[in-house]
């Protein structure tokens, strides 16, 4: 049997390890308004109170993949402390799962708890899989989000790449030696015990345009286009704090071997959630939205790149009133998902 190498089997250690992240994070208003621009998720109730209301909900509703904001920061804790032996400059996010178990809502105050779920290596990469479980301040489960990404360990970098990061990439505040610690480890026992979600969205009220008894299996949703410009790219890195440089730079991106820069396949998916909240008429009815990244959106520099959206109901529970609904994306005529579902619930 082969011998792993020693960072790989040190890397492996980490499976099934879980951590808490040392801070919370306060969902702001005009945070939730920037993220909801960012993405184009155009609802109403994502930038005023009253428009909320009409869904059920005191403050402003977040975005349903706004809880990528929220994870990234605990994606980066881990690259920067307990996974230091990953070439930052080639990570590649592969999967993302979000289950909403009950909306983010302005003003709520988010604890991050996280578990390294597996490492598998394939063609001497590793396929990392995180989840991270979002608690709202009476400790009961928000959002939990789960995210593949796949690096690669050991590798020397190209100097050319080392360089191009060091002259673009944001620079990093330095923390002094003395600075807790980021994450803390946790036992298994200390960590929060995730319901399901039909448990925890039993009470949850929508306000859908289409009803559960209108939709058969196989029903098509409309086709629907969106466009993304340089500068959209520009404003969700910073936005969503994924200052990666081949989503900005020809440069970065010819020595990643891509034609021109690309969309941020977060971007790609908020794009979706819009699509998706357009249809139902309510952003919360999302329960699980996934994607399996399977294409980049290429961005010219001098016009905008167009993305095209459709779905169909996949299968229909009666109990719950709920639907399971396959979405395609594509642009420059190639397909953009590997795999991309999303649970919904009706009125």
């Amino acid at each position: 049997m082969p011998q792993l190498a020693p960072e790989a089997s040190a890397t492996r250690e980490l499976i099934g390890q879980h951590f808490r992240i040392r801070d919370h994070y306060d969902v702001g208003r005009e945070k939730v308004r920037e993220f909801a621009r960012a993405v184009q998720n155009s609802h109403p109730a994502h930038d005023f109170e009253d428009e909320a209301a009409k869904l059920g909900y005191q403050h402003i509703v977040a975005p349903p993949t706004f809880a990528a904001v929220i994870g990234m920061t605990t994606t980066q804790a881990l690259l920067d402390s307990v996974m230091t032996d990953y070439d930052l400059s080639q990570v590649l996010q592969t999967d993302q799962l979000f289950e909403i178990h009950r909306p983010i809502q302005v003003g709520a105050r988010v604890t991050s708890e996280v578990k390294i779920e597996s490492i598998r290596q394939v063609r001497g990469n590793d396929f990392v899989t995180v989840r991270v479980a979002m608690l709202d301040a009476d400790g009961e489960v928000a959002v939990v989000a789960t995210v593949t990404i796949v690096a690669r360990v050991g590798q020397e970098v190209d100097p050319d790449i080392a360089r191009l990061v060091e002259g673009l990439v944001m620079q990093r505040r330095e923390v002094a030696e003395s600075a807790p610690e980021v994450l803390i480890p946790m036992a298994e026992t200390q960590a929060r015990p995730l319901p399901s979600l039909a448990e925890s969205r039993a009470d949850t009220e929508v306000h859908t345009i289409p009803r559960f008894e209108e939709l058969s299996v196989g029903d098509q949703l409309p086709i629907a286009r969106m466009r993304l410009t340089r500068g959209d790219l520009v404003n969700y890195a910073g936005v969503a704090s994924d200052p990666n440089p081949i989503h900005f730079s020809d440069r970065a991106a010819e020595l990643a071997g891509l034609p021109t820069v690309v969309a941020h396949g977060l971007l790609t998916m908020g794009l979706g959630a819009d699509y998706l909240s357009s249809w139902l008429g309510d952003p919360t009815a999302i329960e699980s939205y996934s994607v399996r990244f399977a294409g980049l959106v290429p961005v010219e520099a001098a016009a905008p790149a167009e993305i095209e959206f459709s779905a169909k109901v996949k299968s229909l529970d009666p109990e719950r009133n709920t639907a399971t609904l396959l979405i395609s994306g594509t642009s420059a005529g190639k397909k953009l998902f590997g795999r991309a579902i999303a649970m919904v619930q009706l009125s």
